[in-house]
């Protein structure tokens, strides 16, 4: 069932490229929709089946290169389901929101399908050299999105984004090279790396793995300073590009984290938490205070991004944080970290879309252009609303849950690091209600078409509110009712805090 839905969406993609160019459009774009919508309904499946105290399920292993100790060893747990979900809702929600693409549909479909197959390969991957593939592959794939249908200095910014986020994989692949000669017997699986702790007594070479595997997760995240890629990539590309690399990419490397370097790395997460930490704070406010400066619109959500990947951060390194008595605290910061994964991904998608949509309408993401566009359309300044207010943690949405959990986590191993991060909360409040008050509150004004003529804004779209509503929807429903992800979440973090303290 995993590799079904993990394969699916590529071998779709394999067959649209098939197909003439010269096909229907809307061809390729209900092929792409239904597929979308498939995967989710086989997650579903997965989801209603797995047992949430069973620990590793649906796994699937098989010979890939035995020689060098590398398998096809995929499968999911508390920390990868919910990714998992959260992915095929983003993918659908972008296929939903492209209906109304004319601009070499056929590709544009078919590299969202071999995106999703790689985002979700690496959530399920269970084998380093299998998540390494998956890592380069998304880049490549993100890539080609950003530089064929973006805007602005799209090439350029695909262009950096590539050679940053290949550089930060190279690093990575460093690291896990480093684990693998450190096992006894050699290899890359993660099950078994992470029952032997290879390392264990060994300090200085612990902390190069972790040095090479931290930097290469760091720039995906990101994490200030290996940011600097994310605002240009996410301005100049096309909003379903955005939606995805921030609701899905930058999770990569939060995941990595969870997965490999904590309980993997043990003894050197312990001695290294506190500097995590402190990269941690510093991207919270940091993101904040820049998001703060922007007069782009788009580019202010992009910073946003920054400092809500700074709490999750803050949250894995106080988990490690060195001192007694501080389980149970510990346990809520890295389930906090896992759920703001999927808050953040719904939500600051949910913000991209509706970016795209003022786009669409405006050409323009300056917020200086545009005033009382609620009076215009009120739809789209509600969901936009909505959005903003539930990104900024406001109670009754995911984003709430997540930082509530983060910050009483946090707060016990690292009172002051906490205490600095909980005002990014202020300012994050800040900088939406500026945004919300320039952009849809007092009188008229649109960016002009040309001289002596208005510029038309039509409210929301049909496509555009199946996109971007469900979205929203899930962000109060796991704000009101968190209960069935938490089960799930909750006993993988308890797993992660149990290697992690051997």
């Amino acid at each position: 069932m995993l590799t079904a839905i993990v394969l699916l969406p590529t071998a779709v993609a394999a067959l649209l490229l098939c197909v003439p160019r010269s096909a229907a459009r809307v061809l390729f774009l209900s092929a792409w929709v239904a597929t979308t919508a498939a995967e989710l309904l086989l997650t579903l499946i997965v989801w209603a089946g797995y047992r949430a105290d069973g620990g590793i399920q649906y796994e699937t292993r098989a010979r890939w290169i035995p020689s060098a100790g590398i398998s096809y060893h995929v499968g999911v747990d508390g920390l990868s389901l919910p990714l998992v979900a959260v992915t095929c809702v983003l993918f659908l929600a972008c296929a939903l929101y492209a209906w109304r693409q004319s601009r070499r549909v056929r590709e544009f479909a078919a590299l969202f399908l071999f995106l999703q197959t790689t985002c979700l390969g690496l959530f399920a991957a269970l084998d380093l050299i299998l998540f390494f593939v998956f890592f380069d592959l998304s880049i490549v794939a993100i890539y080609f999105i950003i530089a064929g249908w973006g805007h602005g200095g799209a090439a350029r910014a695909a262009l950096k984004f590539f050679l940053y986020t290949f550089i930060g994989s190279l690093a990575l692949l460093l690291g896990f090279i480093g684990l693998y000669l450190a096992a006894d017997p050699h290899t890359f699986d993660i099950v078994e790396l992470t029952r032997a702790d290879p390392l264990a007594g060994r300090a200085a070479y612990g902390a190069l793995v972790l040095l090479a595997i931290g930097i290469g997760l760091a720039v995906k995240t990101p994490t200030v300073p290996f940011h600097t890629w994310l605002p240009p990539a996410h301005t100049d590309a096309p909003a379903a590009g955005s939606a995805i690399l921030a609701g899905v990419l930058l999770k990569m490397g939060t995941y990595g984290f969870l997965r490999i370097a904590m309980p993997v790395l043990p003894d050197a997460w312990r001695d290294y938490a506190l500097v995590f930490v402190i990269v941690g704070v510093i991207s919270v406010l940091y993101g904040a205070l820049v998001a703060l400066a922007q007069t782009n619109f788009k580019r202010m959500v992009a910073y946003t991004s920054v400092n809500h990947m700074g709490y999750i951060i803050l949250a894995v390194g106080a988990a490690g944080a060195v001192g007694t008595g501080q389980e149970e605290a510990r346990r809520l910061a890295v389930t906090g970290a896992v759920f703001q994964m999927v808050s953040h991904g719904l939500l600051t998608g949910a913000l991209f879309l509706l970016s795209g949509v003022l786009y669409e309408r405006g050409r323009t993401y300056e917020m200086s252009a545009y005033s009382g566009v609620a009076g215009r359309a009120p739809v789209f300044a509600a969901l936009t609303g909505v959005a903003a207010f539930a990104s900024l943690g406001l109670p009754g949405f995911s984003g709430f849950i997540a930082e509530f959990q983060i910050l009483t986590g946090s707060l016990g191993p690292e009172p002051v690091a906490t205490g600095l991060a909980v005002l990014g909360i202020l300012l994050t409040a800040g900088l939406f209600l500026r945004a919300l008050q320039q952009v849809f509150l007092g009188p008229l004004r649109l960016p002009v078409a040309a001289p002596g003529t208005d510029r038309p804004f039509p409210d929301i779209r049909l496509h555009e509110g199946l996109a971007i509503v469900p979205l929203l929807a899930l962000g109060v429903v796991l704000g009101l009712a968190p209960r069935f992800v938490l089960d799930v979440i909750e006993p993988a973090s308890r797993t992660v805090l149990e290697l992690l303290a051997r």
